[in-house]
């Protein structure tokens, strides 16, 4: 993998893309340091200790440390992954999405728009939400309307360059802009993450347990990424045979191909709205001031929280664990039922003299690609919560609390893959290019 990026760094046109992609995270993290006027960073710092839950761990890791440090880039791409998220749900429910979706070129360009409008929307939601929050409990000194404008405008503007930044290293870089901002928020957190756990697990220890310690956690990252790597890459093919069509002296079809169904269907976003539905009484609760809540609303605050999973002195607080695996199997199967249609897939193969060997055409074999996309989800889903119970696991246990959780990995990992096979293809092409101006 890095000889091909140290191969397409050879090549001048590829060369100028990857470094303009450079500079462009460079100006992130720079941006991601600088304070928004009128707010006590240290009083921030403070009160975020003191009210870290896995909610907001969660979403200062997909900021780059930018909320922890309430920076002008403090909401991040998060926004922008929200309205991409509301968009692609809502092509379902509502037809004329669904048409614009299918309508080329000019159809997508439409999509990007009403994306860009809402991220503007949420970004305004969240930054108010976030100022009335904040500035009740007295973290934005002196709170009055002009103070409160400036926060709202620096926090929704931050989050708007942002999702120009993606757009521009889509365009004019490697591809994959959003997902590169987001990969490089969340590695600029490792360092941080891999220094807790040497502190906690390595430093002062004698020599024989710190390199026992240092071995076991670098084998279960190592162990995490390549798992990971294997449900990004792993495929189940479904063999798929055209019959032959004779067209005056010509025949076509009669050739062997395949459905490629990814074990891992939708991604990420399963763990991503699981987390998102079991964090937001937690957020609602600190921002109104009732994060230590006793009695019904504290024990499921409790219950909900990542930090209490595993802990076997409260053993009911595990049944937010049996919650969040549930959830995360119920997106996957959401998730993966709006984007593949077996349906769709069995008529257009019955139109186009496709068929599964062994299948009939027609309900049969959405019947069939129903009944392994189930089999395909269920396995794909297992192995997503494998790697996000992990840390959970090795937090409630051990106490190794860090931001770097399977949600991240799954994104960096996926994100790096991806951009590898983007670099690749830019290669190909460029090689053809070369190949035809001979």
């Amino acid at each position: 993998m890095f000889k091909k990026v140290i191969d397409a760094f050879k090549v001048k046109d590829i060369r100028h893309r990857m470094l303009y992609v450079l500079l462009c995270l460079v100006i992130i993290r720079i941006g991601s340091q600088i304070p928004v006027p009128g707010v006590n960073n240290e009083y921030f710092k403070e009160w975020f200790s003191q009210n870290s839950g896995d909610a907001f761990n969660f979403f200062n890791a997909f900021t780059g440390g930018s909320f922890e440090n309430f920076s002008i880039l403090a909401l991040s791409i998060t926004p922008y992954i929200t309205a991409s998220i509301i968009i692609e749900l809502l092509t379902i429910a509502i037809p004329a999405l669904e048409e614009m979706q299918r309508d080329g070129e000019d159809g997508r360009k439409k999509m990007v728009a009403i994306t860009r409008y809402l991220t503007v929307g949420l970004s305004l939601f969240e930054s108010i939400a976030m100022t009335i929050g904040f500035g009740n409990q007295g973290l934005i000194p002196d709170m009055n309307f002009a103070k409160a404008f400036t926060v709202v405008v620096c926090l929704t503007a931050g989050s708007c360059y942002l999702m120009w930044v993606g757009e521009q290293i889509t365009e004019k870089g490697i591809g994959n802009g959003i997902s590169i901002v987001l990969l490089i928020n969340i590695l600029s957190r490792l360092p941080q993450d891999l220094t807790s756990l040497y502190e906690q697990f390595v430093k002062g220890k004698t020599i024989a347990r710190g390199a026992l310690a240092f071995v076991i956690i670098a084998a279960i990252i190592v162990g995490m990424v390549v798992l990971v790597v294997i449900l990004d890459g792993a495929q189940r093919h479904i063999p798929v045979q055209y019959s032959k069509k004779t067209v005056g002296r010509r025949t076509i079809g009669g050739q062997s191909t395949h459905i490629p169904l990814k074990i891992n269907t939708a991604g990420v976003i399963p763990v991503i709205f699981a987390i998102s539905i079991m964090s937001f009484p937690g957020i609602i609760a600190s921002f109104a001031g009732k994060s230590n809540a006793g009695g019904w609303f504290g024990t499921l605050l409790n219950i909900l929280s990542q930090n209490n999973w595993f802990n076997f002195s409260h053993p009911i607080y595990n049944i937010g664990l049996a919650i969040y695996i549930a959830l995360v199997l119920f997106f996957a199967y959401f998730y993966t039922s709006i984007t593949f249609n077996p349906l769709e897939v069995a008529d257009n193969m019955k139109k186009q003299g496709g068929f599964i060997p062994g299948i009939r055409p027609g309900k049969p074999t959405s019947d069939y690609l129903q009944k392994i996309l189930n089999y395909v989800i269920f396995i794909g889903a297992i192995g997503l919560i494998i790697v996000a119970v992990i840390p959970i696991f090795f937090n409630g246990v051990f106490n190794a609390n860090v931001s770097f959780g399977g949600t991240s990995i799954i994104i960096v990992v996926g994100v790096i893959l991806e951009t590898v096979r983007q670099i690749e293809s830019m290669m190909v092409v460029r090689n053809y290019k070369g190949f035809l101006s001979e």
